[in-house]
């Protein structure tokens, strides 16, 4: 195993490990998202199965597997100025978005946002379109997440990715900015590539003023890039400098 798939479990295990206080331990075991086996929330073998994307092969754009030079997922048009994300979306990485999300089980936060930043240490090995690294703390400003709508964020009384990304600032010591807004739009999870576009258009917009600002974006799953990419739009209309995106998972 590699010296950086090493660190990359090293970094899960530290996440994965955490575990409730000694009364709700007893009453409701930690079991593995993915396989239930009981000690751990990603247990070793999950973690030593995840589908890592290559940073080397992935496309820049899209953040796509195996799509450097020719992508099949984009036309290398995304308004990003670099697309990241760490996972393929199946197995155990889906697990972990839907246990987080619609299960409540907050302790993923700090374990995805470790996958994250490991996407990311990778990812500053190897350059964007621009010919600088696709990832450079020093050049980010601050960080802030694609939000949860507000239907959304009542029924969960959460929000997911902000959740993951106060995790991710901290370990990366990243300031968070929390200044995109999204009121209302259709669940996504149903809508095809044309669809999704259609029902994010002019829905996500920036509360604040980001003049000036290089900034990492963050969400859980690029699927067609729709949330993305809009964030990105409204991000760059108020004045941003430049909008690098990344991800948990990637669907190709």
């Amino acid at each position: 195993m590699s010296l950086e798939a090493r660190s990359a479990l090293d970094r899960l295990s530290a996440g994965a490990s955490f575990l409730a206080s000694g009364a709700a331990e007893l009453l409701w075991p930690t079991r593995c998202v993915s396989c239930e086996m009981p000690g751990e929330l990603v247990c070793e073998e999950c973690r030593e199965s995840l589908p890592w994307i290559a940073q080397r092969w992935a496309c820049p754009d899209c953040g796509a597997p195996f799509g450097f030079l020719t992508c099949t997922e984009c036309s290398h048009d995304w308004e990003t100025r670099a697309t990241i994300c760490a996972l393929g979306f199946s197995g155990t990485p889906a697990r972990m978005v839907s246990c987080l999300k619609d299960a409540h089980e907050l302790r993923l936060a700090p374990v995805i946002a470790a996958a994250m930043a490991t996407a990311l240490d990778e990812a500053s090995a190897w350059s964007a379109h621009d010919g600088c690294a696709r990832f450079d703390s020093q050049a980010i400003d601050a960080a802030c997440f694609v939000p949860a709508t507000s239907a959304a964020f009542a029924r969960r009384g959460f929000d997911h990715m902000e959740l993951v990304s106060r995790a991710l600032c901290r370990e990366m010591g990243i300031e968070l900015a929390d200044v995109l807004v999204r009121p209302h739009s259709r669940d996504q999870r149903t809508l095809g590539r044309e669809e999704r576009a259609a029902n994010l258009a002019g829905t996500i917009s920036v509360r604040d003023d980001v003049s000036g600002l290089d900034l990492l974006l963050l969400d859980d799953v690029v699927t067609t890039g729709a949330s993305v990419r809009e964030a990105t739009r409204a991000l760059l209309a108020r004045g941003a400098s430049s909008v690098t995106a990344c991800a948990l998972a990637r669907v190709w």
